[in-house]
């Protein structure tokens, strides 16, 4: 059984892509940074559904952390094939006038170093099996480019560029990298929405309706699946139309 290592999967859209490909025959480790409760109850359902889950608590942007993570998932349920880089931290807005250069610091950290550290750990499994998938969770911020975002939409345009080198450099050896940007889709924490709050946005988005969760879900089981073997380098901007650059 093919292992998947999906990052952040306690709770948002990261749960639903561990469901998703648990559902799709994936043995799919669960990676948390502090809501071990959240993990586990990922983990229970996908067992409650006939799949195969393990939760694993690691700071994936922490070398230390991810170098832990890959033995232990190694240890526990073997080589990783897939991986899913979805791990976020906060995103604050600043406008230019306050942003300080620790602002972008901490953005690079989740879309930049993060996704470095966690394809160097698990590399060695892709090549030595033949193959396997890297998808990035990114965002159609990038080019949106919402007044106050700039730290956050830079780190994702960095995210992009290295999706885009990556699958170059790593093609010869099987390895398929692509990224799936999604437009806004509500998780828990977004809390609750009014209609209000809603409004504004879907006047805009063609499909004229909210993204769901699940949506982001069948994109990147699209994207590891047989079917997207020759696919690599490329961008699935999951927004309903929202922008369509």
């Amino acid at each position: 059984m093919t292992v998947a290592l999906v990052t952040g999967a306690s709770r948002g859209l990261g749960a639903h892509i561990a469901r998703r490909l648990a559902a799709d025959g994936f043995a799919v480790a669960v990676n948390y940074a502090a809501s071990r409760d959240g993990a586990e109850r990922v983990v229970g359902e996908i067992r409650a559904a006939g799949g195969v889950a393990e939760a694993f608590g690691a700071d994936v942007t922490d070398e230390a952390g991810v170098a832990s993570l890959a033995e232990e998932v190694r240890s526990r349920l073997g080589p990783v094939e897939v991986l899913v880089c979805n791990a976020t931290g906060p995103q604050p807005e600043a406008p230019v006038e306050d942003l300080v250069w620790q602002d972008h610091l901490d953005q690079l950290v989740f879309f930049v170093k993060s996704p470095t550290l966690l394809v160097q750990a698990f590399l060695p499994d892709m090549r030595a099996a033949g193959g396997g998938r890297v998808v990035q969770i990114g965002s159609d911020v990038f080019e949106r480019s919402l007044p106050g975002m700039s730290a956050y939409t830079a780190a994702k345009g960095a995210q992009w560029g290295l999706t885009r080198t990556w699958a170059k450099e790593l093609g010869r050896h099987g390895i398929t990298v692509n990224l799936v940007a999604p437009g806004w889709i509500p998780v828990e924490r977004h809390g609750e929405l009014s209609s209000a709050d809603l409004a504004g946005y879907l006047s805009e988005v063609p499909l004229g309706r909210i993204g769901e969760p699940g949506d982001v879900a069948g994109a990147v089981a699209y994207l590891v699946s047989g079917d997207a073997a020759f696919v690599t380098g490329q961008r699935i901007t999951v927004n309903g139309g929202h922008n369509m650059d």
